[in-house]
């Protein structure tokens, strides 16, 4: 009889023993001057810590799953992913930019996505001792205890994180909220952040990598908070075209708010 497929529990596992000897490589590099260089395309920049800490992460998950495809920032996309069940979703180092000015606010992020949906994440930041993780029916953890979105309904003065691009008036018909705006460089955990309740929700409207979000978008989901693109609609992971239109992240209620900001009924 053929062996039985993994478990997300199994697959959380797995994805959290690679980060533990991933995230240590990640660190012999920071603060340590790594070469690095511009992506073509107005694509950011690359490091070598990067392709490094990459090639760790596709060893060790490729050899414990050889079954699952394979989608990473650092590896050439290969169209023989969509034939795939199961597909590992991988950012070797989210927040590049932090990475390489010596800040510790640069995340791993991993993620096992089956059907289009995400089944196991990880999100863990080396510098700062922190693991955020869910499977798709477990709760979100941080360093293996619960944590839960903020309870927060009222849109006004909410903390929520963004750039300052998504607070342009020409983005919101109903008018920009009066909120409170913070930022941090990674998309991963930015999403970490907002289901914990350290901020009431975030969002971005640029269209977005799927190695960047997947992770963080299913702990948020797990601990309390409405996840969609920019025009509320689901995301579904193991795209041809691996991009979602934008990410919203919020607690219902405030999600609603937004959307409604975002989409008022005079403007649809």
């Amino acid at each position: 009889m053929p062996a039985p497929e993994p478990t997300p529990d199994q697959d959380l596992a797995l994805l959290a023993d690679a980060a533990a000897a991933a995230g240590p490589l990640a660190l012999s590099f920071w603060r340590n001057a790594p070469r690095a260089w511009d992506k073509a395309g107005d694509q950011g920049p690359v490091s070598e810590a990067d392709l490094a800490v990459d090639a760790l992460l596709k060893t060790t998950l490729r050899a414990a799953r050889p079954g699952y495809g394979w989608l990473s920032e650092e590896t050439p996309d290969d169209p023989v992913r969509l034939g795939h069940d199961r597909v590992f979703i991988i950012d070797p180092i989210d927040g590049t930019r932090a990475f390489l000015a010596g800040e510790d606010g640069f995340a791993l992020s991993l993620a096992v996505a089956q059907a289009g949906r995400v089944t196991a994440a990880l999100v863990h930041l080396p510098a700062r001792g922190a693991t955020y993780a869910a499977t798709q029916h477990g709760p979100a953890t941080r360093n293996g205890n619960p944590i839960a979105a903020s309870p927060r309904q009222d849109l006004t003065g909410a903390d929520v994180l963004a750039n300052r691009a998504s607070l342009a008036p020409e983005l919101w018909p109903g008018g920009v909220p009066d909120l409170k705006r913070s930022f941090r460089t990674s998309l991963a955990w930015r999403l970490c952040r907002a289901a914990e309740g350290r901020h009431d929700a975030m969002l971005t409207f640029r269209d977005t990598w799927e190695w960047d979000i997947a992770a963080g978008c299913l702990i948020a989901e797990r601990a309390g908070c409405r996840v969609t693109d920019r025009t509320g609609a689901p995301i579904r992971f193991n795209a041809p075209q691996p991009r979602a239109a934008g990410v919203i992240a919020a607690p219902p209620a405030l999600h609603g708010a937004l959307l409604t900001h975002l989409h008022p009924p005079a403007a649809r």
